[in-house]
């Protein structure tokens, strides 16, 4: 008897009781998957774990947003910065403004990205207790290879989009998933380390990760 036989057995032994074979009906579930996680302050606490990831962040409201864009890839030490079409406009015009070269994507090669300083994007949903950052990668936020190549990212995180924990950001995302959008999940810099526990930035996205939220 192979493993995948003797384990499929155990699972028959283990289950000849049950009679309904409808999961739902056999074990009803009696809460919203969808419910917050109660959070004294769901903005602190994703600032917090922003910072807890070696990333950056800084407040503004919505007029500020475009200073605030500028500051982060001067801070970054970015000179040029891809933006997806989707990006709002005002946007784009202060950091051309403020002297940076503004790439558009049409088709750039990874090659191509990988010369490119720095990628701005907006955001689908961030969730607080994790300090994690999603794109549904809608117009505001390219392709993935946007997101992946170029060693910084400036992300703009609404303050309206961050939610409490991933249920509830799972549930937010339902329309992009139904959709069939992919989704990127950013928490903090790219960094992974090996079996003696050296660190390597950079693998799997911008090792760099600056986030500007924005306040409603």
């Amino acid at each position: 008897m192979s493993a995948r036989e003797e384990i499929l057995s155990r699972i028959r032994k283990a289950t000849q009781d049950v009679r309904d074979k409808d999961p739902v009906k056999d074990v009803p579930v009696t809460w919203a998957y969808n419910q917050p996680t109660p959070l004294e302050d769901v903005l602190e606490t994703f600032v917090e774990n922003i910072l807890d990831y070696k990333a950056k962040i800084v407040r503004t409201p919505a007029s500020g947003t475009p200073g605030a864009i500028v500051a982060a890839l001067r801070e970054l030490g970015a000179k040029s910065v891809v933006v997806p079409d989707g990006v709002p406009s005002h946007w784009v015009q202060a950091v051309s403004d403020a002297g940076l070269e503004v790439v558009r994507d049409e088709g750039l090669s990874h090659q191509q990205l990988n010369s490119i300083d720095a990628v701005l994007t907006g955001s689908a949903v961030s969730m607080a207790e994790t300090g994690t950052i999603c794109l549904d990668h809608a117009e505001d936020q390219g392709r993935r290879a946007l997101t992946l190549v170029p060693d910084r990212h400036v992300c703009v995180v609404r303050a309206d989009s961050v939610v409490s924990d991933v249920p509830e950001a799972v549930h937010r995302l339902r329309a992009s998933i139904d959709a069939g959008r992919p989704c990127t999940w950013i928490s903090g810099g790219s960094a992974t380390s090996d079996i003696e526990l050296s660190r390597v930035e950079g693998v799997h996205g911008p090792r760099q990760l600056f986030v500007v939220l924005e306040d409603n």
